[in-house]
C-alpha cells in the first residue's frame, strides 16, 4: 500500500518576489492574495489543509455507508494514498475507519466507550423487519452460492418477495401491503449498494452483504427466525446496522 503522502501545510509562504525584484520577506509586508491566485485555498476563508480530492473522500465517507473500490476507483485509490490523514480526521469525530482490502470496501464506525464520554455522531438505524428477512435470504443464498464455487450470485425479486413472505403469519390476509414492505426493503437495500439491479427484477448481491451481515448474526438470525415461523408469530425485530 503507497505511502500516506503528507498534508500541504498552506501556512508555509512560496517563494515570491514584489513588482520591483525585491524579496516580500526582506520588507516586512506581504501582498494580499486573491483566492483564485492561491492553490491552497479552494474557497474564501478556507483555513483548510487537505487537498480538494482528500477532502471528497472525506466527505463521501461520512455522507454515505461505503466507499466501494469497483464503482469509486479515483476515491478508492486517494483514500489509499491518504488513509493516515483521513483516518486521523475521523478520530477527531469519534469516528473509526475500517478498510477492507479484500473486499475493496471502506466504511465507518462510531467510536463506543465505557470509560469516556464520546458523543455519537453516526445514528444507529435498525432495519426494518421486511428489510431483515430479506437480507437473511441475500446473505444465505450468497454463502451457499459462493461456497459451491460461484463467483457471482444472483437473484430475482419474485424469490425475495416470495421468501419473505413465509414468515408472514399466513392468516393475515392483507397480503399486497406485506409485498410492499417487502419491495421498499429491496429497494434499501439496493440503495445501500448490498444488490445492485442489473437488469428488471434481477439482482446481483454485492459482497457488503458479509459486513452487514456477520456469520454469527446470521446464525442468530436463522435460529430466531426458524422458531417464529415454527410458532407461526410475524418477526418484529430488526437487524441493526450502523449508518
Amino acid at each position: 500500500m503507497p505511502e500516506p503522502t503528507e498534508a500541504p501545510d498552506v501556512t508555509a509562504l512560496p517563494d515570491r518576489t514584489t513588482v520591483d525584484g525585491a524579496d516580500e520577506r526582506d520588507t516586512g509586508f506581504i501582498d494580499p492574495v486573491a483566492m483564485e491566485d492561491d492553490p491552497a485555498q479552494l474557497f474564501a476563508g478556507d483555513t483548510g489543509t487537505l487537498d480538494a480530492d482528500v477532502r471528497r473522500v472525506l466527505v463521501r465517507l461520512l455522507q454515505r455507508r461505503f466507499l466501494v473500490a469497483e464503482r469509486n476507483r479515483a476515491q478508492w485509490r486517494t483514500l489509499l494514498e491518504n488513509q493516515q490523514v483521513v483516518e486521523s480526521r475521523l478520530h477527531d469525530l469519534f469516528v473509526h475507519l475500517v478498510v477492507d482490502h479484500d473486499r475493496g470496501v471502506a466504511y465507518k464506525r462510531q467510536v463506543r466507550s465505557a470509560e469516556l464520554d464520546v458523543p455519537v455522531l453516526l445514528r444507529d438505524e435498525p432495519y426494518s423487519r421486511a428489510e431483515t428477512l430479506v437480507l437473511v435470504h441475500l446473505r444465505t443464498v450468497f454463502q451457499r452460492e459462493r461456497g459451491a464455487g460461484e463467483a457471482s450470485v444472483r437473484v430475482d425479486v419474485e424469490e425475495l418477495e416470495a421468501t419473505a413472505l413465509t414468515y408472514f403469519d399466513p392468516d393475515d390476509t392483507n397480503v399486497a401491503t406485506h409485498q410492499r414492505e417487502i419491495r421498499a426493503g429491496i429497494a434499501r437495500l439496493a440503495k445501500d449498494g448490498i444488490i445492485e439491479e442489473e437488469s428488471a427484477g434481477r439482482f446481483r448481491i454485492t459482497s457488503l452483504v458479509e459486513i452487514v451481515l456477520t456469520n454469527e448474526r446470521l446464525a442468530e438470525l436463522r435460529d430466531w427466525l426458524t422458531s417464529a415461523r415454527a410458532a407461526q408469530v410475524a418477526p418484529d425485530e430488526a437487524a441493526e446496522a450502523e449508518r
